[in-house]
């Protein structure tokens, strides 16, 4: 007895177009198991969707603040960009001259040409500073210093001889008024000559900032 052979297996058969549609209008239910990982899936691609579209936080409010008060102050300057001065008496080029802020006596004269031959020099402070709208007046041998005048913010034409200096030329001395005027003279009367220019400190009324800046336009 022969045994018996199993026949192959029907080949399957695909299914037709309306079979799959009625397959994709009415899918199979899907078990628990399935539902939990979609779900999770979707959890997943929605957290992830919101941390890529929210927006950079910025910093505290009080960090904000900290750095704008760190930020360095802007202050405005009103230095001029150029002095505006007078060269008068013996210069070769008497006239209204162009300096640069920080400018000399000395560069006043060099900016009017020179001195004149006839130019007494030596009677004048070279190296004191010059402010705009100053007048530098150059004498010649022999001639007085000209009084200083309203026009002259600063006077540099020479310093001025405190054991030979009148009330009115103290006077005209930048922060010496009448009354320490007459306490210089005062002093100088009391000593019989001021020996050196630091006497002043003795003056009532002169301490040494003021002295500081009498101390170019002031000689023994």
């Amino acid at each position: 007895m022969t045994d018996a052979v199993p026949s192959p297996p029907a080949p399957q058969v695909p299914p037709s177009w309306r079979e799959r549609l009625d397959l994709i209008a009415s899918p199979p239910p899907l078990a628990p198991g399935q539902l939990a990982v979609g779900a999770i899936g979707v959890l997943a691609v929605v957290v992830a969707g919101w941390f890529l579209l929210r927006e950079p936080a910025g910093p505290p409010p009080e960090d904000s603040m900290a750095r704008a008060d760190r930020r360095p102050a802007v202050t405005a300057t009103t230095a001029p960009a150029t002095l505006v001065v007078h060269a008068a008496g013996a210069v070769l080029q008497p006239g209204v001259y162009r300096v640069e802020p920080g400018s000399r006596v000395t560069d006043v004269i060099a900016a009017a040409g020179g001195a004149s031959p006839d130019a007494d020099v030596n009677r004048l402070n070279l190296a004191a500073p010059v402010g705009d709208g100053t007048r530098v007046y150059v004498p010649r041998f022999g001639e007085a210093l000209p009084a200083s005048t309203a026009s002259d913010p600063v006077a540099p034409a020479g310093p001025l001889d405190l054991n030979t200096a009148t009330l009115e030329q103290l006077d005209e001395l930048p922060g010496v008024g009448p009354a320490t005027a007459k306490a210089i003279l005062a002093e100088r009367g009391r000593r019989g000559r001021f020996r050196s220019v630091d006497d002043l400190l003795d003056v009532r009324g002169i301490g040494p900032a003021k002295l500081d800046a009498l101390r170019d336009l002031v000689t023994v």
